[in-house]
């Protein structure tokens, strides 16, 4: 008799529609954290969410551009017309210089942007896991990553002479600590538990940054590389303008520098346009889809 009044309440309970749909309810919702919506988002919508507010975006400094023009805020040879600077584009692409101009700078930056990540990697772990070393070399990779690059160019120059060798190591001396700062980041955010979890199964040393260290940090490790590239692009262009010889190549920085020679503008806002297209490409095209996959696996990125 005890015992059926006891059963009573658990079976009330169990068939009551509100718990079922609770209990429901907090399924798909743990289920919504462990996956990822499947279905194809509708072209159309994908192009009026991600295409549309960057093109009317463009759209308007480009009408603020020709207004400021027809103003004469400043004469033609300082702020040419929109059309000029894309007749001045359409002029080296029909020469067929553009494409040679953009494989060199990206093969660089490409060269200099794995060299650095070969030096930043570990260089960060160390920095991360060893205190003493981080109490040397920690405050001086910061200062290092508040340094604009163009101040090493000079010094670079004279250490490795007007070639490549230069360009690199001042790509290098730019990138490297934005890089490292980033994968430091990641670890100081690693939960202990994590690691000491790796230890009881094995992983330890080399297989323990391999396994946990570094899967755990990667979502500041992935800010580290994505800031990184943005600090190789940036040297790259620095190194390309200033230690500019025909013996170098033709790349993006030697192409703003010879508009900047002949004096003309619409060449130069050309150059300055190829190099922001080039950085933004990157970004879409590389970490933006790297950082999405991140956080979806994470269950921090749910239908989006």
């Amino acid at each position: 008799m005890a015992s059926t009044d006891l059963t009573k309440p658990a079976e009330a309970e169990d068939h009551a529609p509100g718990a079922r749909e609770d209990v429901a309810g907090l399924e798909a919702g743990l289920d919504a954290l462990e996956t990822y919506e499947s279905e194809r988002t509708p072209i159309w919508r994908t192009l009026v969410s991600k295409v549309l507010p960057p093109a009317l975006a463009i759209a308007f400094l480009l009408l603020v551009w020709q207004i400021a023009y027809w103003a004469e805020i400043k004469p033609d040879y300082a702020l040419p017309r929109p059309l000029d600077v894309w007749d001045a584009f359409m002029k080296t692409w029909r020469e067929g210089e553009t494409l040679d101009i953009l494989w060199v700078s990206l093969e660089r930056a490409a060269i200099g942007f794995v060299m650095a990540i070969a030096i930043a990697t570990p260089l960060g772990l160390v920095v991360a896991r060893v205190k003493w070393i981080r109490a040397a070399i920690g405050p001086l990779l910061s200062g290092l990553q508040s340094l604009p690059s163009v101040a090493w160019v000079p010094p670079a120059v004279i250490w490795f002479g007007l070639n490549n060798s230069a360009i690199y190591a001042v790509v290098l001396l730019g990138a490297v600590p934005s890089i490292a700062q980033g994968i430091i980041s990641g670890v100081d955010q690693v939960p202990p538990l994590f690691i000491r979890a790796g230890r009881v199964l094995g992983a330890t040393g080399l297989l323990g940054v391999w396994h946990v260290l570094l899967p755990a940090s990667l979502p500041g490790y992935l800010a580290g590389l994505k800031q990184g590239w943005a600090f190789t692009w940036r040297s790259l262009m620095a190194a390309e303008l200033i230690a500019a010889s025909p013996d170098l190549g033709y790349g993006l920085g030697q192409y703003l520098n010879q508009g900047r020679d002949l004096g003309d503008m619409p060449m130069m806002l050309s150059a300055v346009f190829m190099i922001l297209i080039v950085g933004i490409g990157i970004d879409l095209l590389l970490f933006s889809p790297l950082e999405k996959l991140v956080l979806r696996q994470r269950g921090l990125l749910v239908n989006k």
